[in-house]
């Protein structure tokens, strides 16, 4: 399978793991050894002024530190656009990508906007290939504005009617169907 990194992965019906259920994941690194993003639609209650002040210099007031996966929940994790992408430690798709490592963040220039995550998900050698296989992830290629969500709680939904068809279908589908 070529690389995934870019690409979204928007959780199937079939996947009902509360942790991924109705979760869009962004692909950050995708080789033989594994991969590994984050996921773009669970902001918590908490600003990144309260979770992480040293890294509120890098959003605006008030913005929402988002829960990236069950990996590392202790850890940040930051996605930026960048003027120069070059800035980013890794570039994931066009001026998108993540802040690597001690980052000098007085000395970080051309940064149009950034989103802060706890921790990331991510999967083994195989692994993620093996769930694209069991129909657990729909594939769709990541735009700017999926991962600068104004309303990321309606990402799901929003990634399934743009790619259309029968997945569209699948947005308007109730949470548990059997209450239908």
């Amino acid at each position: 399978m070529d690389s995934l990194r870019g690409q979204l992965l928007v959780a199937g019906p079939g996947l009902l793991e509360p942790t991924f259920r109705r979760t869009v994941v962004l692909v950050g690194e995708h080789n033989e050894d594994g991969a590994l993003g984050v996921v773009l639609n669970r902001p918590t209650p908490a600003a990144v002024e309260e979770a992480a002040p040293p890294l509120s210099q890098l959003v605006g007031a008030g913005e929402r530190l988002f829960i990236g996966g069950p990996v590392q929940p202790q850890g940040a994790v930051v996605i930026a656009e960048f003027d120069f992408p070059d800035a980013a430690g890794l570039v994931v798709f066009d001026s998108i990508g993540f802040l690597i490592g001690d980052v000098d963040l007085d000395a970080l220039d051309g940064l149009r906007r950034a989103r802060v995550f706890a921790g990331h998900a991510g999967w083994g050698a195989g692994q993620l290939e093996a769930e694209i296989e069991m129909s657990a992830w729909i594939l769709e290629p990541a735009l700017p504005e999926d991962v600068f969500a104004e309303e990321p709680e309606g990402l799901w939904t929003s990634v399934l009617r743009r790619k259309g068809g029968r997945f569209a279908m699948l947005a308007i589908m109730p949470v548990d169907p059997s209450l239908n």
